[in-house]
């Protein structure tokens, strides 16, 4: 309990000689970086014990009120001490590791070091996290309008697939119907075609049998058979007449690919 302050801050050979092993690491920046840190490592450490030091006296004032009453109190209060001194020690020992691990590692990796302070700097920049956070907002805000438009879009193309659908299912049954009306129209100029040909031959055997009539009327006296061979002259006129249209007609129909 009697121990004094001084015992506990490390000895100036070791602050010299930590110094002594960061500086085969880098130049003579990174060296006045290390000393500013080892710097203040040691002024924490002073400040550390400087404050030990206030709480073991306060303690030690305590104690020389607390033994004219009671000695076991007074022992406890020793034990609880110790073991806060051991705590400390343990709790300084730590942290000063530590400190030397991150001495070490800057001297090693400057260019890392730095640039972690430099990007721990931007980002701890309240400037720099509202840039950071409305960025992120607006590309959020451009995905979704993005895919509001792409679904707009999608929206209206499934629309214009199925107007499309629609409208090929009409036109597939317009054709079929188109295509059965050219069918039983065919048929019909086909059949017409037959029938005209039907009297095509019918009005050839009229022309050649008023051909033979016109003969044998011949061989009668004029006086009686000259109306009969001028009626029979017409007769076979029109026949040949009537055959010569028909016949231009089942022409135009064998144009059209129908077999007559």
């Amino acid at each position: 309990m009697d121990e004094s302050p001084e015992n506990n801050s490390p000895p100036p050979a070791a602050n010299s000689e930590l110094i002594e092993t960061v500086k085969p690491f880098s130049g003579e920046s990174t060296v006045e970086w290390i000393d500013y840190a080892v710097n203040q490592a040691v002024i924490a450490q002073k400040n550390v014990t400087e404050t030990l030091e206030s709480t073991i006296n306060v303690t030690k004032s305590r104690l020389d009120q607390i033994k004219s009453t009671s000695t076991a109190h007074f022992h406890m209060t020793l034990e609880s001490l110790k073991d806060l001194k051991s705590d400390y020690n343990a709790y300084e020992d730590i942290v000063f590791g530590k400190m030397k691990e991150g001495v070490y590692f800057t001297a090693s990796h400057p260019f890392a070091t730095s640039g972690l302070v430099i990007g721990t700097g931007i980002l701890a920049s309240k400037r720099t996290r509202r840039s950071l956070y409305y960025s992120t907002m607006r590309l959020f805000t451009n995905d979704e309008a993005m895919l509001a438009r792409a679904n707009a879009k999608a929206q209206k193309l499934r629309d214009a697939v199925k107007t499309l659908t629609t409208e090929s299912t009409k036109l597939e049954k317009d054709a079929l119907d188109a295509e059965d009306k050219l069918k039983r129209g065919r048929t019909k100029l086909r059949q017409a075609g037959k029938q005209i040909r039907g009297v095509i031959s019918s009005a050839y055997k009229i022309e050649r049998q008023a051909g033979g009539l016109k003969d044998i009327l011949k061989e009668l006296p004029n006086r009686d058979a000259s109306g009969f061979r001028k009626e029979v002259s017409q007769l076979g006129s029109q026949a040949k007449q009537e055959r010569k249209v028909l016949s231009k007609q089942v022409k135009k129909i064998s144009n059209y690919g129908i077999s007559v």
